[in-house]
């Protein structure tokens, strides 16, 4: 059978809705631009995009409901179903994941009983594997409602989510202080973040993201090696940081987590049960 019409909001959340849809809608020049950021203003009212909150913005913007869902069934960001107050996601795409998204991931599974975009029945965390938050300088990157956790280990996530999960202060590495999911959607709906201090917390670039941008000012970089794993490299004067360099500037030799050389995850020169090179015909 088909569906019933979506129902309408309650007449009070509709008239709040409504002058919210209407400053929205008021900064383009043509009303259908104010689609996306309509959409995260009615999944800030339900912490997902409902039938009704389609049905809402098909009739502020004069299109069908089927406009609006083909839009919101393809942008990731918009949740189809009830979703917890943290949206934890690990990038595991192809950096991050050889520098240990992928266990990382498969460890949160684990430890919050759920899996690929399941929430956990206390209704505070939804895991989910995401594609590149491009901080691969940062690599393995954990997001919470689009925040940045940098450098993350499978035991640092799991601290992280059950800090979140017991109502914990958690502080992101960079960026703004940490919201909930419905607080976040209605800043992307273009609402202004009125919580002190949020406005001026920053989320800069880590040194690898800059080096293009140094290069294009014509600033000179000192040459920097990586040595192959296992052997021992003698200290250069790139490797002496000065006391007064950001702790995030500093080289990373003898870390552990020197490259992406150095990922932990077998390769196929690590793993005979995997090799890899030319074959001599199709299908060997």
């Amino acid at each position: 059978m088909p569906e019933l019409p979506a129902p309408d909001y309650p007449a009070d959340v509709r008239a709040r809705l409504e002058a919210d849809a209407r400053e929205v809608i008021a900064r383009y020049p043509d009303s259908r631009s104010a689609l996306l950021p309509l959409l995260h203003l009615v999944q800030s009212e339900e912490g997902h995009v409902t039938r009704t909150g389609m049905r809402f913005c098909a009739e502020v913007l004069g299109l069908t409901t089927a406009e609006v869902t083909a839009v919101a069934t393809f942008y990731t960001m918009y949740r189809r179903k009830p979703s917890g107050d943290y949206q934890v996601g690990v990038c595991t795409n192809t950096l991050c994941a050889v520098m240990g998204g992928d266990a990382i991931f498969e460890e949160l599974k684990q430890h919050l009983g759920v899996g690929n975009k399941e929430t956990t029945e206390d209704g505070k965390v939804t895991l989910e594997h995401i594609e590149c938050n491009a901080a691969c300088d940062f690599a393995p990157v954990v997001m919470v409602n689009w925040e940045f956790f940098d450098n993350q280990t499978p035991e640092s996530a799991k601290r992280l989510v059950d800090d979140l999960r017991a109502g914990r202060p958690v502080t992101p590495t960079r960026g703004a202080p940490l919201c909930t999911f419905r607080e976040t959607a209605r800043i992307l709906a273009g609402f202004p973040d009125t919580r002190p201090g949020a406005v001026e917390a920053g989320g800069g670039a880590g040194p690898a993201s800059l080096i293009g941008l140094k290069l294009a000012k014509g600033e000179a970089l000192p040459p920097r090696v990586v040595h192959p794993r296992g052997e021992t490299a003698e200290k250069t004067p790139r490797d002496q940081a000065p006391r007064d360099q950001a702790p995030h500037d500093r080289p990373v030799a003898g870390s552990g987590h020197l490259s992406s050389h150095d990922a932990p995850q077998q390769t196929s020169a690590s793993d005979p049960k995997h090799p890899a090179g030319p074959v001599s015909e199709e299908g060997e």
